[in-house]
């Protein structure tokens, strides 16, 4: 497998969380929800942003590949696995829109429900070094997952990274309680020089779960 192959099968794991759907539907009619949500209106001119609808009937490993193998275990899908393991499902359960910049593409989520924000501290912190592999016969790749530090008390930040010879490419997590409510956030780094707008990791994508918890607050 070529390096390039290498970085886009990780991060499509990390994506996806390596067959984990950690928002169950985002077709909900829950009022609440929808005015604790950002829209298009609140980014600048030029930024691309969509909401995702996720089909109802998909389950938690739809459409997604299966985990890859870590030493220690668990750590290519800890963090997403964590939410996916409590999550609360159905209409009005989550809403989850992409944000993309030139330099900076985010997947963020709404959730009607808390994280427990214990349990993803410890796996980020068990997580802190680890390998993850193709296939047994693989003499893996080098991660590591590093806070990032965070202001707010009940909020957390990570960069994950993956060092490759020559070559060192991380992704962004972000998780934060909100009342009854939480965010929850990913970031790749995403040069696109057909979007106006640059966006700088990490501080773009912090700049953003601030502001989309903050509207979470005001509902």
């Amino acid at each position: 497998m070529t390096r390039r192959a290498a970085i886009a099968a990780i991060a499509a794991c990390l994506l996806s969380g390596c067959g984990h759907d950690t928002t169950g539907t985002a077709t909900w009619p829950g009022a609440r929800l929808e005015k604790a949500v950002l829209t298009e209106a609140d980014f600048p001119s030029g930024v691309v942003f969509e909401r995702i609808t996720r089909d109802r009937a998909d389950g938690d490993d739809a459409a997604g590949p299966p985990p890859m193998l870590s030493e220690p275990e668990g750590c290519t899908d800890g963090l997403t696995r964590d939410i996916a393991g409590d999550a609360e499902r159905g209409p009005g359960s989550a809403v989850e829109y992409v944000v993309v910049y030139d330099g900076a593409r985010m997947v963020i989520t709404v959730l009607s429900w808390r994280l427990d924000l214990d349990r993803l501290a410890a796996t980020a912190q068990r997580c802190a070094e680890y390998r993850t592999f193709f296939d047994e016969s693989d003499p893996g790749v080098a991660m590591t997952t590093t806070p990032v530090p965070v202001s707010r008390a009940d909020a957390l930040a990570y960069e994950q990274t993956m060092y490759l010879p020559g070559q060192e490419t991380s992704v962004y997590f972000a998780f934060e309680n909100v009342g009854a409510m939480a965010v929850f956030g990913i970031a790749f780094p995403t040069p696109d020089p057909s979007i106006p707008v640059k966006g700088a990791l990490p501080q773009t994508f912090l700049d953003i779960t601030a502001k989309q918890a903050e509207r979470a607050r005001t509902v």
